[in-house]
C-alpha cells in the first residue's frame, strides 16, 4: 500500500472518530454538517495574494487553534467551544484525507502533503 493511501486512511479514520465523539456529546448533527465547511472561508486570503492566502489558510487548517479551543471548552465546561473545536478538527481531518494539506507560499496546490494534481 502506498504511503499516500495510508496517510489518507489515517485522516479519514480521525474524521470518523471526530464525528463519533461529536455524536457522543449529543451535539446537533445539523450544526455539524452546516458548519463543517466553515474553515474554508480562510481561503479568501488568496484574493490578496498567495502569501496572505497561505497564511490565512494555514491558520484555519492547522491543528493548533482548534486544539486550544477544545482545551478551553473542557476547562470551562462549555459546550459551544467544544462543539466548534470538534467540527473544526473534523474539517481538517477530512481535508487531509482528501489530500489538502497546509499550504506553501508558492501557491494553493503546493502543500505539506504533496502537490495536488
Amino acid at each position: 500500500m502506498k504511503l499516500r493511501r495510508i496517510i489518507s486512511l489515517e485522516y479519514l479514520l480521525a474524521f470518523l472518530i471526530s464525528l463519533f465523539f461529536y455524536w457522543q456529546f449529543d451535539f446537533s448533527l445539523f450544526y455539524f454538517f452546516l458548519f463543517l465547511l466553515l474553515p474554508d472561508l480562510s481561503m479568501l486570503g488568496y484574493t490578496v495574494n498567495t502569501k496572505v492566502g497561505a497564511l490565512f489558510y494555514n491558520l484555519g487548517h492547522s491543528l493548533i487553534l482548534p486544539t486550544i479551543l477544545m482545551m478551553i471548552g473542557f476547562g470551562m465546561m462549555s459546550t459551544l467551544p467544544l462543539m466548534a473545536s470538534i467540527i473544526w478538527l473534523a474539517h481538517i481531518f477530512l481535508d487531509r484525507a482528501l489530500g489538502y494539506g497546509l499550504k506553501y507560499d508558492e501557491g494553493f496546490k503546493k502543500t505539506h502533503l504533496q502537490q495536488i494534481a
